[in-house]
């Protein structure tokens, strides 16, 4: 593993591993701080030199930072044209803010399940929520879940042969890629079977800037209204202007002050200093899936030989995910434990842990809105899912650490 220093700040947080954990340095520091010293808080050029770097990061022509990643998925319902005559698919098997985001546009959400070992979308639920939405469908987000794409090529398809336009939700997922049928690798963020993709860069995500979003896609016409619908729907483009009394003066100029608000828009706009920190954060990006990497292998290794008690995720052979999650599949049942319990005793011997993630459809807003649904795949998924410590910041020995603590637990032979 690529031996470097740890910053500062982790040395005094040594004793308590938490599940997930931003990496900040010196860099990173210095980035923001000269912006700070500039004259550009928000709506400066940092803005945009991000949007070009994250762009080129992950092969797709466009990019639009904004504050997160759930405006992020609100704004790619927007700019869809979803309302409130459409149905949208969500998966349920993710955070909530995957169904949310068609929701805000005012669509119905019908929910698809997942497969029980990974959590993902297959190209089968995918279908099966197809059928049973019973009318046509305007939108689809399917999620990357824990940062293994599922597979774009076949649900691009499907999403295609049914005139869905598909979004994927790639918060877990920057830096990752999958075998397209051509046999070349497609990054995730590309679009090559998507309108748009969507990443969070909140402070436990692959890079962050604290808060924040960024959505790609390679259409020009949906990155003028991602745009346009993140600064409040208006307009500063005097050929675009409607009101050409208000517009230009005597000589036909523009008037300097003048502005349009052409639609109802939203201000998701994310400031310059935010942006300065994740432009140093995407240049690590390959030192932090290195380091990533490293830490998967030795869990792998660690974990491997338990069976149907302890599985680490089963990653497709077709896919190169940089993992923003380790979770583990234990069966609680099996074992006779409570996984509350598990997690407590747990946090006892410095290990924190967390569940990703409850299936939307259990929460009580959707279940009292579309009433109870069968989706065994993603309940069974969430019944063992339980997510370890897992960050850039770690070393080989504190994986070590954590699966000794989960073997002591758990009371399982080495």
């Amino acid at each position: 593993m690529r031996s470097l220093r740890r910053p500062e700040s982790d040395l005094m947080a040594e004793a308590f591993l938490p599940y997930g954990r931003h990496w900040v340095d010196d860099e990173d520091i210095a980035a923001v701080a000269d912006c700070l010293r500039s004259d550009w808080l928000t709506t400066g050029p940092r803005v945009e030199a991000f949007e070009k770097s994250f762009a080129e990061a992950v092969g797709a022509r466009f990019a639009l930072v904004c504050a997160n990643g759930t405006a992020a998925l609100h704004l790619a319902a927007l700019a869809g044209g979803v309302d409130s005559d459409d149905l949208g698919i969500a998966p349920t098997m993710s955070f909530l803010a995957s169904a949310n985001g068609m929701r805000y546009a005012g669509a119905e959400i019908v929910f698809a399940d997942a497969d029980p070992d990974t959590g993902l979308v297959t190209p089968e639920t995918f279908r099966a929520a197809i059928d049973k939405a019973g009318k046509p469908v305007k939108m689809a987000v399917v999620v990357h879940l824990n940062g293994q794409p599922v597979a774009m090529p076949e649900i691009g398809r499907i999403a295609n042969e049914n005139g869905i336009m598909l979004v994927e939700d790639a918060c877990h997922a920057l830096g990752g890629s999958y075998r397209d049928e051509d046999g070349s690798s497609a990054s995730i963020g590309a679009c090559r079977h998507s309108a748009m993709a969507v990443f969070s860069l909140h402070p436990v995500k692959t890079i962050t800037m604290g808060e924040g979003g960024v959505i790609t896609t390679n259409d020009e016409a949906l990155i003028a209204r991602l745009r346009l619908l993140r600064g409040h729907g208006m307009v500063r483009e005097p050929s675009q202007f409607k009101n050409a009394d208000m517009a230009f003066g005597q000589g036909g100029a523009p008037n300097p002050w003048y502005y349009e608000m052409q639609e109802l828009g939203y201000n998701f706009r994310a400031p310059d200093f935010a942006c300065a920190l994740a432009q140093s954060q995407l240049a690590k990006l390959p030192m932090f899936a290195e380091r990533r990497a490293a830490i998967k292998a030795e869990y792998d290794r660690l974990f491997d030989g338990f069976g149907d008690l302890v599985r680490p995720l089963a990653i497709a052979s077709s896919v190169d995910p940089v993992l923003h999650l380790y979770p583990l599949l234990i069966n609680f049942e099996a074992l006779g434990k409570d996984r509350g319990q598990i997690m407590g005793e747990l946090r006892q011997q410095g290990i924190g842990t967390q569940v990703h993630y409850i299936p939307i459809h259990r929460q009580p807003y959707y279940a009292e809105r579309y009433g109870a649904l069968d989706l065994p795949g993603a309940d069974g998924y969430y019944a063992k899912a339980l997510s370890i410590p897992y960050y850039p910041m770690m070393e080989v020995e504190d994986a070590r650490r954590v699966a000794e603590a989960v073997r002591n637990v758990l009371r399982l032979n080495s």
